[in-house]
Order: C-alpha cells, then structure tokens, then sequence
C-alpha cells in the first residue's frame, strides 16, 4: 500500500511563509491525484489542493488561493505545498493523501491513503 510521510511543518509569524512536503512510497506514484488537507480541533478535514498526476490540473480551495502552491516531483515521489502570506486561521495539522480515483476532488472520503499530518502553527 502507498505510505505517506509530511515533513516541514513548524511555527511562523502571520505573513510569513513555509513550505510542507509529502514523501511517498510506490512505484506508481506519477499515477495518484495528490492532496493536502488540513484538520483543526473540532472540525471536519478541510481540502486545500490537490494535483493530478501530470501535474497538469490543480484545485485550490479559495481559502487559500493566491497563497498557496501545490506541486509535485513525480521522479522524487514528492508533492509540496508552499505556502505564502500565512494567516492565523491556517494554523492546523496538514495532511497529505493520495488516490488513485476521484469524483470529488475536494472531499476527503475521495482520498484512501493519508500521512501522519504535520502542525503548522502561525501566530499572530
């Protein structure tokens, strides 16, 4: 099965930025839609981007729009997520998934396979 590590999350002042990454296993990798979402702490996992496997279609949620880049490495087996201008409403646990299929690219029932989350903390 696909296994997903997150790396890269920390603490960082409002307007600041940070990039988060997803290493993943699998020798099909180029063949996953790729997405990150976040959770906070007594809400349903929010969508944030995702990429399809050429790299050559992306969906951003309009909470981060404009702010946000998703991209992936397909010879890497990474996919990132830079993100710019942080506001303290960002602050959450961002977690990578994969699937191999998707009807809904911004619901998290899509996704099969999900990292371990990484915090990004931004302060005010």
């Amino acid at each position: 099965q696909v296994q997903l590590v997150e790396s890269g999350g920390g603490l960082v002042q409002a307007g600041g930025s940070l990039s988060v990454s997803c290493a993943a296993t699998g020798r099909t990798f180029s063949s996953y839609v790729m997405g990150w979402f976040r959770q906070t702490p007594g809400k349903e996992r929010e969508f944030v981007a995702a990429i399809n496997g050429s790299g050559r279609r992306i969906y951003y949620a309009d909470s981060v729009n404009g702010r946000f880049t998703i991209s992936r490495d397909n010879g890497k087996n990474m996919v990132y997520l830079q993100m710019n201008s942080l506001k303290p409403e960002d602050t959450a646990v961002y977690y990578c998934a994969a699937t191999t299929s998707v009807f809904r690219w911004l619901e998290s029932n899509e996704y099969a396979y999900w990292g371990q989350g990484t915090q990004v903390t931004v302060s005010s």
